[in-house]
């Protein structure tokens, strides 16, 4: 038990960490990098409470997927942050007034939390005889499957419209056409010459 306590404040203490690196990192790259330490931290976290599945999906798809992919959209554009950062200061007013609401916000919660009675925990939150990844796949394919697969259609029409937002024909450009290569004939794609000793094409 104090071994759990432990690592619990050990991975919570590195998950603010590097949350707090990653809004106050000057150099975008270094901004994902700790992104990435922050996901495998809160992955810790799932695991010390029973929730492999969620620490596996997290690291698999956040750290694998989606950090990487931003690393590679920051790489590869060519992005002047210094251009960015200019008139910063017009929108500091408006950034004060979010900071005191949210602060309020949490200290209310945070009042809230200690007044209330402490909540006991519960032990065994999957039900005995099935993993938790199975007990999780049969709440979401049983009560949610309605609410998950629309989860799938929206994420299925924001790829389309990704596709068909960023999808540009340019002019002399050569694109493969499938239909075209098929439908060639003999006579079209092999060409047939003779050559003589001694001379080249």
């Amino acid at each position: 038990m104090i071994l759990a306590t432990v690592a619990f404040y050990v991975f919570a203490t590195g998950l603010i960490a590097a949350a707090l690196l990653v809004v106050s990192a000057r150099n975008p790259v270094h901004s994902v990098l700790y992104l990435i330490l922050a996901f495998f931290n809160a992955a810790a976290l799932f695991v010390l409470l029973g929730a492999e599945f969620l620490a596996m999906v997290l690291v698999v798809v956040y750290v694998g997927a989606v950090a990487v992919l931003f690393l590679f959209v920051v790489m590869m554009l060519d992005i002047d942050f210094a251009e960015l950062r200019q008139g910063f200061m017009q929108y500091a007013p408006m950034g004060v007034i979010i900071a005191i609401v949210f602060l309020f916000e949490l200290a209310a919660v945070g009042g809230a939390w200690v007044l209330t009675p402490a909540i006991t925990a519960v032990e065994n939150p999957t039900p005995a005889g099935i993993t938790n990844t199975e007990a999780l796949g049969h709440i979401l394919y049983t009560k949610y499957v309605l609410v998950f697969q629309a989860a799938g259609m929206v994420l299925l029409v924001a790829m389309i419209g990704a596709i068909v937002l960023t999808l540009r024909h340019r002019e002399g450009v050569k694109r493969q056409s499938a239909s075209v290569q098929i439908g060639r004939k003999r006579s079209e794609a092999v060409e047939l010459r003779k050559v003589r000793p001694g001379e080249g094409l």
